[in-house]
């Protein structure tokens, strides 16, 4: 398999390397044909899980090291798209035109880009939404949410970063969210970098959790989970979940003291 996200030597400094937000960090994820990966990142705030998203989707550029996706660096031939906490539709565009918007700046004609976006729209349940505008309260925040991932697994199914998508709604719409991108990950394969400080949230999604520490920060922890591919309310009750999920919290509570032991 070859490598389809890499971070090399990474390192973030604000002040000109006399301290260090992120040092010595390194991840490489590879492409799994007709699978992809599901990979979650957990950390304490203000450790930088954020700022490696905004790495990979070419939206910031480390102090330090290198990115590389498909193991080229990262630059506008193979932007990667990011969902957001904070809804990202623009407000002035119906639901249909906000997620046929890469194919737009692709210049593909409105007939096809149409077509493609209401295939997607149809995919994350929003049929029947897609000529109004993707904005609230016209749209519910988890509708909101629902255009921004269809905006991007359009622009590119193959990866697919999500900083805390979640985080803002409803524990009902939480859940229904979560069930959908499990359902859209195993449809389309995707890779995907989610960052969440749901430990629950997390054990349900992923295949791998990667643990950060505090700055300066680096991976610290990996745990593979091991869970049936069905992801579904049932198994959140299974022995198998919540014994992953305390497993889980104890590694996060190691790696907090080592943080500050340090």
């Amino acid at each position: 398999m070859t490598p389809i996200i890499q971070l090399k030597d990474i390192g973030q400094s604000y002040d000109g390397g006399k301290s260090w937000i992120i040092k010595g960090l390194n991840l490489t994820i590879e492409d799994v044909p007709d699978k992809g990966q599901f990979h979650v990142i957990l950390g304490m705030s203000g450790s930088g899980k954020s700022t490696l998203l905004r790495y990979i989707a070419g939206l910031q550029t480390p102090t330090e090291g290198h990115v590389l996706i498909n193991q080229k660096p990262v630059d506008e031939s193979q932007r990667v798209s990011m969902v957001f906490q904070q809804y990202s539709s623009l407000p002035w565009l119906t639901v249909v035109e906000n997620v046929a918007l890469a194919l737009n700046f692709q210049g593909v004609n409105k007939k096809e880009r149409t077509e493609r976006a209401m295939e997607i729209i149809r995919e994350v349940g929003l049929l029947g939404h897609e000529h109004k505008y993707a904005q609230y309260p016209t749209l519910s925040g988890g509708q909101l949410q629902r255009v921004a991932i269809a905006r991007s697994i359009l622009a590119n199914p193959g990866i697919l970063l999500m900083d805390e998508p979640f985080g803002a709604l409803d524990i009902k719409t939480r859940i229904q969210m979560q069930e959908l991108i499990h359902r859209l990950w195993e449809k389309f394969h995707s890779t995907i970098i989610f960052v969440t400080h749901d430990i629950s949230e997390a054990v349900f999604l992923a295949d791998e959790i990667h643990i950060m520490k505090h700055a300066p920060s680096n991976f610290e922890r990996m745990i593979k989970i091991n869970l049936p591919a069905q992801r579904n309310g049932l198994l959140k009750r299974s022995p198998e979940y919540i014994s992953l999920v305390q497993q889980v919290e104890d590694q996060m509570m190691e790696v907090s003291n080592l943080g500050q032991n340090r």
